[in-house]
């Protein structure tokens, strides 16, 4: 059984705002708990994000009582139940608690209620089911502790269900092991998402993909996405098998260049071997442009690297790409070889930041006498011998080429 927690002295349950929102909600016979995500990261002592409130109170009552008490509300979805207050600046959600009537597997009709065990039942896992209440004691009615101590995602009663209920939990069920860096996954949790991973094609591409952005950068993404990839899951959300090989020595290289992991660069390792298949993945999933553009970019540059480039190669390709497609390409280049030997060529931006161009058009039409034609060839001639000398000539040395190329054009 898992021992008792409390987290009355704790900084996180002890702001003004988390009071406040207790003396607003906790009234005329009404509880209200913080519930969920926030409840499981205190737990396993890591930072809290969104703090998610749910209660017994129904919307229009705690619309009522937060207007009584000047707090601005948005009614995220009122229709199920859920309010946004707006305390310090800060959003935080609070939903009525809530019982299933019916469910076709993308969304659920339900009715309000005031039973706490009833409403963690009707949720995804054990450990999403735990709340703390207003005096800071935790209440575990589905051994949600116990999982969270064991580093387990355990599906709430009959995992099938659970599934069946909404597709996306399948996604979430292996996210919340990447996140948790968990060990094995539950066995009847991994079964049924195998037998359900066709109902992954009728979740929109927006919701897939929010689950994937987080499930990528999370500390146990490799070893998540390799059972994925068995389980058959990946390639129903990828349309295609998974680099899952590359996408592991990517993690391993980000590691030891102490690399901070994004999703893009994760997904074009993962998904990606040639443009077109990061412009695929990127319009499967509708992506954003700039997650796409960087996919494409770091393609890009990866496929220029055959070998770790030497440094007078390595400064030229920094200095065309800039430092964001660069390092990609670096870290997917070494993921695609194999080896550890690309970090010095990885780290060159802490070593030499690319200078811009000392010169510009105006150099050009100063010397020149006047606009015309030749302006930007003169420039670009210019650009790449400076180029060629390895970035070495000053604005001074590079005036005196200009005259030289001017002369010799009159």
């Amino acid at each position: 059984m898992s021992r008792e927690r409390n987290f009355a002295g704790a900084e996180w349950f002890a702001t003004p705002a988390v009071r406040r929102l207790f003396a607003v909600l906790d009234q005329e016979g009404d509880e209200a708990r913080i519930i969920g995500g926030a409840v499981r990261d205190a737990l396993l002592g890591r930072r809290i994000g969104d703090l998610d409130f749910a209660t017994t109170a129904t919307p229009d009552i705690v619309v009522r009582r937060a207007g009584a008490a000047g707090i601005k509300t948005v009614p995220t979805g009122i229709e199920h139940g859920t309010v946004t207050l707006i305390v310090d600046g800060e959003g935080h959600q609070v939903t009525t608690l809530r019982e299933d009537v019916e469910t076709d597997g993308r969304r659920a009709v339900v009715r309000f209620g005031r039973d706490w065990a009833a409403d963690a039942r009707r949720r995804d896992f054990t450990v999403n089911a735990l709340s703390v209440d207003s005096a800071g004691r935790v209440h575990d009615p589905l051994g949600g502790m116990a999982d969270v101590d064991a580093r387990r995602i355990r599906f709430i009663g009959e995992a099938d269900q659970r599934i069946a209920e909404d597709r996306l939990r399948i996604l979430r069920f292996f996210r919340l092991h990447a996140e948790l860096e968990a060990g094995d996954l539950d066995t009847a949790g991994l079964g049924a998402a195998i037998r359900g991973r066709d109902g992954i094609r009728e979740l929109s591409a927006e919701r897939v993909a929010q689950e994937m952005r987080r499930l990528l950068v999370a500390p146990g993404a490799a070893p998540t996405v390799t059972a994925m990839q068995e389980g058959g899951i990946l390639p129903v959300v990828l349309g295609g098998i998974g680099y899952v090989a590359t996408f592991a020595r990517l993690v391993e290289f980000e590691k030891a260049a102490g690399v901070a992991p994004a999703f893009a660069p994760r997904m074009t390792g993962l998904a990606a071997r040639i443009g077109e298949d990061a412009e695929r993945v990127a319009a499967r999933l509708k992506l954003s442009n700039a997650e796409r553009s960087r996919m494409v970019a770091a393609i890009a540059v990866a496929g220029e690297l055959a070998a770790v480039p030497d440094e007078r190669t390595a400064r030229r390709l920094l200095y065309r790409v800039k430092e964001e497609a660069y390092r990609d390409g670096v870290a997917l280049a070494a993921a695609w070889a194999g080896d550890g030997r690309w970090l010095a060529a990885w780290s060159l931006p802490e070593r030499w930041p690319a200078p811009a161009f000392p010169l510009t058009g105006a150099d050009v039409l100063a010397v020149a006498g006047g606009p015309g034609p030749a302006v930007g060839a003169v420039l670009r001639s210019l650009e790449a011998w400076w180029i060629g000398e390895d970035f070495r000539p000053d604005a001074a040395a590079l005036r005196a080429r200009l005259q030289q190329i001017v002369a010799g054009q009159q």
